[in-house]
């Protein structure tokens, strides 16, 4: 099979295209035929060096797929009520970037009708991490504040969206002007210029001086300390990345007094049954919304494979609104 390999950490040019023997699904495992592959941060971490995968998984790149189920046990197969042909995307430790890749069974989810292959695959690494973080997690209530830094990426677009349909105000800030309105007009009530704007003093502003009772951050470092004082009383910050580094300042005092819960996560190396767990989850309150088209895939762009370097440099570019994905046909 064609696949894409890192040649060695370091720039997007180490993306190689390679052949690599196809694999093989094990007990519990379904083997996917992949027609488009979603591209995320972390794949661009481990290609640096930064995020090795867990034990046992494919050294390939790629966390989540959709194509055709092309092989697996026939109890794995009636147990998440598939045949082979079904088409599905999902969500995988590793291997996606590659035409043929072994997923569990629990995380394998059913393309919603009408959507494309492409559609499909931007959606398990970034439904799985929101709905984990903001709704498990986190426990987001209807008519509460959600505050989302970086609206424009892949998360954050799923973050609004998902936000706005359970009933949620959702204040998003992005790079630029351009950007924010792209959020607002994905359903954010309020899109903040980080770069000209203090996102504390608007976020208070926004909300009356109460402050926002969700934050979803993947910047961490600096943000932190700020984010506590733009925080309501019994807020929840979900910490799922450290963009802006690891070291925080944080004044303890403000957060007994506010009652605030700081959290983190990381998704990748979770057990098979967690994820299942969140796959039910997703599939009984938002694959129905995905089905109605109450929210819509966000695809900034769509390379071949075999640009998969390029595709690597526009996500470190920043300047993309939405999902990046790899086509392989």
């Amino acid at each position: 099979m064609r696949a894409i390999e890192i040649s060695r950490f370091g720039p997007p040019e180490v993306l190689q295209a390679t052949e690599r023997p196809e694999p093989v699904p094990g007990p519990g495992e379904l083997l996917v035929a992949v027609l488009a592959s979603g591209v995320n941060r972390p794949d661009v971490l481990q290609r640096k060096g930064l995020y090795p995968m867990p034990p046992g998984v494919s050294d390939l790149p790629g966390l989540e797929i959709a194509g055709t189920v092309a092989g697996g046990a026939a109890a794995d197969l009636v147990a998440g009520g598939l045949k082979l042909g079904d088409p599905v995307c999902a969500l995988v430790a590793g291997g996606g970037y590659a035409e043929r890749c072994v997923a569990p069974a629990g995380q394998c989810l059913p393309v919603p009708p009408g959507w494309s292959m492409v559609e499909a695959a931007s959606l398990p690494e970034t439904f799985f991490t929101v709905w984990q973080n903001v709704f498990s997690i986190a426990r987001l209530q209807p008519g509460e504040t959600l505050l989302v830094q970086g609206g424009s990426s892949g998360i954050g677009v799923t973050a609004i969206q998902l936000a706005k349909a359970f009933g949620n105000t959702v204040i998003v800030t992005a790079g630029s002007d351009e950007k924010c309105r792209a959020c607002v007009a994905l359903g954010a009530d309020h899109g903040i210029n980080y770069r000209t704007q203090d996102f504390v003093a608007e976020t208070l502003r926004l909300t009356g001086g109460k402050g926002a009772n969700v934050v979803l951050d993947m910047v961490g470092g600096d943000y932190i300390e700020r984010e506590l004082q733009c925080m309501a009383d019994d807020a929840r910050l979900a910490l799922i990345a450290v963009q802006g580094g690891t070291a925080a300042r944080i004044d303890a005092g403000l957060v007994l007094r506010k009652r605030l819960a700081i959290t983190g996560s990381t998704l990748r190396p979770r057990s098979v049954a967690y994820k299942t767990l969140l796959a039910r989850e997703l599939r009984e309150r938002v694959w129905p919304l995905l089905t109605a088209r109450r929210i819509k895939p966000v695809i900034h762009q769509v390379f071949p494979a075999a640009k998969a370097a390029d595709a690597h440099a526009l996500m470190e570019s920043s300047t993309h609104v939405g999902k990046i994905v790899l086509a392989w046909q």
